[in-house]
């Protein structure tokens, strides 16, 4: 395994773009496990705590699977604007279903307008509806259109938050031909448990450990569409990419330019050692060791960290 050469050098360890997270002003009505999403001020704290300079929002609860209280693309917008210290950016949440719930709706109609408010992409795509309905193929013809990205999270049929797609994800590769200049996001437990291709129905809804045997659809799809970038955040990311370390090292460096570094922080209670999501705010000093220790290039680590996301953000590179 090629190791970059750090001799000479002294490493500057960067200040991440957090480029997926959820938060809220102040406190409203709680979830119904009686959590809440962490106010701004929350999230700072978690921020500095574990090295990020800014994040996106991705404003929760757009659509009616979820159950929490809504934040609009005006909350967003308002709060990105009064803590820009800590929110750099937002993303505008539109539920494909909007407008008449049918396939003809004019989404570009609400895009720019957000687009020209501020938002940078469109936020986290929960609708549980089939990646390839037609209601949602009409909705990523605007959002190809409008040149705004989408953040996806898959999720089980029914019952359930999030896009549905089969096994090995066959409707994200439609996808992903259909609408070549269409930017998407991976995201979530569906989408890493490919990568290994030895995943099942059993185990797709599971953090797979261990050893990658053989190279599952996630980099299949990436090396093969350029239009398809991925976010590490959440459980999911991070222990994606612990799970076989080797593996990992070679899955960075090949696709340094389409990788985000995010956290997907959705309660102040995660920089809780004892809370269920604390490990996966582990993943910036991960990416700080393995760039030290010669595993990772510092070009890479560089992009993964934050210019790819000032990129996609800001139209531009740092």
């Amino acid at each position: 395994m090629q190791k970059y050469s750090l001799e000479g050098f002294i490493m500057k360890k960067l200040k991440k773009i957090d480029m997926h997270v959820h938060c809220i002003e102040e406190r409203g009505i709680p979830k119904l496990s009686g959590h809440f999403y962490p106010t701004v001020k929350e999230l700072r704290d978690i921020y500095d705590k574990i090295g990020v300079e800014k994040g996106v929002l991705l404003p929760p609860g757009t659509c009616p699977e979820f159950t929490t209280e809504r934040l609009s693309p005006r909350e967003a917008e308002k709060i990105a604007k009064d803590y820009n210290d800590t929110i750099g950016w937002w993303f505008c949440g539109i539920d494909p279903r909007f407008g008449s719930n049918n396939d003809t709706t004019n989404f570009s109609h609400y895009l720019n307008y957000y687009k020209e408010r501020g938002a940078r992409g469109v936020s986290e795509q929960i609708a549980n509806i089939s990646l390839d309905d037609k209601r949602m193929l009409n909705f990523f013809k605007h959002c190809e259109m409008c040149d705004m990205s989408v953040t996806l999270h898959f999720g089980k049929e029914e019952y359930d938050y999030g896009v549905v797609d089969d096994l090995h994800l066959p409707k994200l590769e439609k996808v992903l031909k259909m609408f070549p200049d269409l930017k998407i996001i991976g995201h979530s437990v569906r989408f890493w448990s490919e990568l290994d291709a030895s995943v099942t129905e059993e185990t797709r809804d599971s953090y797979p450990t261990g050893k990658v045997k053989e190279e599952g659809r996630v980099a299949h799809l990436m090396r093969k569409y350029k239009n398809l970038y991925c976010d590490l955040s959440s459980l999911s990311g991070y222990r994606a990419m612990v799970r076989d370390k080797e593996y990992t090292y070679k899955f960075l460096e090949e696709f340094q330019d389409r990788i985000f570094f995010a956290t997907d922080i959705h309660d102040p209670e995660n920089i809780n050692p004892d809370n269920p999501a604390y490990e996966m705010l582990n993943l910036s000093a991960f990416l700080d060791e393995i760039c030290e220790q010669g595993h990772l290039s510092y070009t890479a680590y560089e992009k993964i960290c934050r210019k790819n996301a000032l990129k996609l953000l800001d139209k531009s590179e740092e």
